[in-house]
């Protein structure tokens, strides 16, 4: 039995943060009924190309192991369903604009007052609350505002956001563990309550040892490219082959045992680089000196040398290496599943390894509207007429 199989989820939440919350939700086996608009769904399905089949690749990314509902939650109807699946749930999960829910006849306060037991989340950019939360919260737009791209980039060049959608990533992690805090509560008081995510606040908190250096000194760090503030060498280095590792030489340890290796024995020595503080305040002259180093063996002959002396480095590796990893393969990450018209959609696994829950089902992400009549039966009691008069009435 997976963790959360006993729990229903009502999820109201479209593009990356939510629906990667309700996914993680969907993974640990709670019930996900994932609530779209009839016409066009989450904004996620249009995200393309890409495509697999008829769906885009980008909803595929984040909506497995949960059920689609198509309501109009303008519509009389519609919000008399949503009520009926709003009284049975554990969980609503929402990020429209604050406000919005309130103005639909939704908001925590008028939920709470029929289901007092109902954990429910709201993920905005900024807050419900305070001078900007009425701004969009879209990733790049976090990214901008919560220093992280200030951090990532080139000394000498323009800031970069991160690879990936990491605001829309780290809020949606951040939701889950509320979540999970809240229905813990419940189970002692049998109290729901209201959760507030910002999407700001997640990914500021990403600042931590940065963000730490600024209070202790009043300074802000600067953009480092792929160096480190407090540790040298310890980044991004190209190989003769052209490919590229990361060397991590955290302690005079192994800078000890880097020098061996290299056949450097007068770098261990010189005092400009004897101790970690030295090698610091002396980067300048001691980066140029490893890189060269650096660019005269193979990536992979590298790995195995530095491995074998005990110093950490990593191959920095292609999104496709990754995806036909051994490791990812022996670890069984990977799953493939069967969807109706995009054919064996593959993903990587829930990271979590539980022994007496294992998270071992996972469903591909389901069509617009694929268990409306499934879940209106199950949940609403309503039967074939009623449901095919909904359709005709555009009210799924």
């Amino acid at each position: 039995m997976r963790p959360l199989e006993a729990i229903k989820v009502l999820d109201l939440t479209r593009v990356v943060a939510g629906p990667y919350c309700t996914m993680i939700l969907g993974d640990m086996g709670a019930d996900v009924i994932k609530v779209e608009h009839p016409k066009d769904g989450d904004d996620s399905r249009g995200f393309a190309p890409p495509y697999q089949g008829d769906q885009a690749a980008y909803y595929l990314s984040v909506n497995r192991n949960k059920r689609s509902l198509t309501l109009d939650l303008k519509s009389p109807k519609g919000q008399d369903i949503l009520w009926q699946l709003i009284e049975g749930s554990d969980v609503l999960v929402e990020n429209f604009r604050p406000g919005v829910m309130a103005r639909l006849g939704f908001g925590y306060d008028d939920v709470a007052r029929r289901n007092k037991g109902i954990v429910y989340c709201s993920i905005s950019g900024f807050g419900q609350t305070g001078p900007q939360r009425d701004r969009p919260g879209y990733d790049v737009i976090v990214q901008a505002e919560s220093g992280i791209m200030d951090l990532t980039g080139p000394a000498d060049g323009a800031p970069h956001k991160v690879g990936t959608s990491i605001a829309d990533l780290v809020t949606g992690q951040t939701a889950v563990n509320g979540i999970l805090a809240a229905l813990l509560v419940k189970n002692t008081t049998g109290q729901g309550q209201f959760i507030d995510i910002s999407m700001l606040e997640a990914t500021s908190a990403l600042l931590t040892f940065n963000a730490s250096i600024y209070f202790a000194t009043g300074e802000a760090p600067k953009r480092r490219g792929n160096g480190h503030a407090t540790i040298v060498p310890y980044e991004a280095f190209e190989t003769s082959d052209k490919a590229w590792i990361n060397l991590g030489v955290a302690n005079d340890s192994l800078w000890k045992r880097f020098c061996t290796l290299v056949g450097r024995d007068d770098l261990q020595n010189d005092p400009r680089f004897a101790l970690a503080p030295d090698r610091v305040a002396n980067r300048d002259v001691l980066v140029p000196i490893v890189a060269a180093l650096m660019r005269s063996r193979p990536r992979d002959t590298w790995i195995r040398e530095l491995e074998a002396a005990g110093i950490p480095a990593a191959a920095i590796r292609t999104v496709a290496e990754v995806c036909e990893s051994d490791v990812l393969r022996a670890r069984d990450m990977i799953t493939e599943m069967p969807h109706a018209t995009a054919g064996p959609v593959k993903g990587i696994k829930s990271p979590l390894h539980m022994s007496g829950s294992p998270l071992d089902r996972y469903v591909a992400p389901p069509i617009l509207g694929e268990h409306s009549g499934e879940i209106l039966r199950e949940r609403c009691g309503l039967g074939d007429e009623e449901i095919a008069q909904l359709r005709k009435e555009s009210v799924i």
